[in-house]
């Protein structure tokens, strides 16, 4: 009874984490066409003739919709390095923390990319349309939430299924595959929007004005881009054509680090052209590489420095 009790347990937080990575997956698919608008508008010809105030907001909407999804693709760097694809309550309340606030600059960046693409037809329209779906965004994401645990709504359901603080085993291996193979479905979307944008940019008008620098860079981080789609596609291949759909511990020990190897050209692909689209509206090279290489940082530091950090303390 004890055994059947401990495995209804494990369910629950095999769901809890498989639910929480849904999610964080169905967020992912909203900010990567924010992040494919904002990339290509800075290289569209209208936006020239903004006034130079909403090409910098334009960069900094692209600014905070990256922090987005580096806090998004977060979790699937810390499931495969510090639990090493296990299912822990850690797991699923560090996803659980970093979606709350990953929803933050989503909210800020749909307000502001609405603003700028609304701002055509009107200063006062514009304001009002980004304002009204900021504030819309703000509290179905946050604000109606922190009311219903205010006052206590559905707090009974929630502790009658509080998962166990002893839990914490080894998962099962069909249970890892499946997550290991969502994880690689939530990083692969950031990616085929960022290799669209990287495609048309190179027959856009604005491509040509750009430095012969800053041409080669966009170059190599299509390259980049390429090639960290091609690790994430390497997976389902793999798992076809060598083990025949057979769930094993190699399969997931190869999609994790194929996962994880494709969030490096990944993370560097994204932050150059970052930096391409800073040099472009702001035409300061010292500003753009320094704000360009805090990004970088940001992104190393959280998906494979803290990572890190937290499997070697335990």
């Amino acid at each position: 009874m004890a055994a059947m009790m401990t495995s209804g347990s494990m369910a629950k937080l095999r769901n809890k984490v498989q639910n929480a990575l849904d999610e964080s997956r169905i967020l992912i698919l909203g900010i990567q066409v924010l992040i494919g608008f904002q990339l290509r508008a800075i290289f569209e010809k209208p936006f020239e003739d903004f006034p130079q105030a909403t090409q910098y907001l334009g960069v900094a909407a692209l600014g905070i919709l990256l922090v987005g999804l580096v806090l998004l693709l977060w979790p699937a760097a810390y499931h495969r390095i510090v639990e090493r694809g296990n299912d822990t309550e850690r797991l699923h309340h560090f996803t659980t923390v970093v979606m709350a606030i990953a929803v933050l600059p989503f909210a800020f960046g749909i307000g502001m990319d609405l603003f700028i693409a609304v701002s055509r037809l009107g200063f006062t329209l514009a304001v009002t349309m980004g304002a009204i779906m900021t504030a819309c965004a703000l509290f179905l994401w946050q604000g109606l939430e922190w009311i219903h645990r205010k006052t206590g709504k559905n707090r009974d359901a929630i502790m009658k299924n509080k998962t166990p603080p002893d839990e914490n085993k080894p998962t099962d291996i069909d249970h890892k595959i499946r997550h290991v193979l969502t994880e690689t479905r939530m990083v692969l979307p950031g990616a085929q929007a960022l290799l669209g944008f990287q495609f048309i940019t190179m027959l856009m008008e604005g491509f040509d004005a750009l430095p012969a620098a800053a041409q080669y860079i966009h170059v190599g981080c299509l390259a980049s881009t390429t090639l960290s789609i091609i690790l994430l596609m390497t997976p389902a291949a793999y798992h076809r054509v060598v083990e025949e759909g057979e769930e094993t511990e190699y399969f997931h020990k190869f999609a994790s680090r194929t996962l994880l190897a494709a969030m490096i050209p990944l993370a560097w692909s994204v932050c150059g052209d970052f930096f391409v689209v800073l040099w472009k509206v702001t035409q300061n090279l010292t500003l753009s590489v320094s704000i360009g290489a805090l990004m970088l940082v940001m992104f190393y530091g959280l998906w494979f420095g803290y990572t890190l950090y937290r499997r070697n303390q335990g």
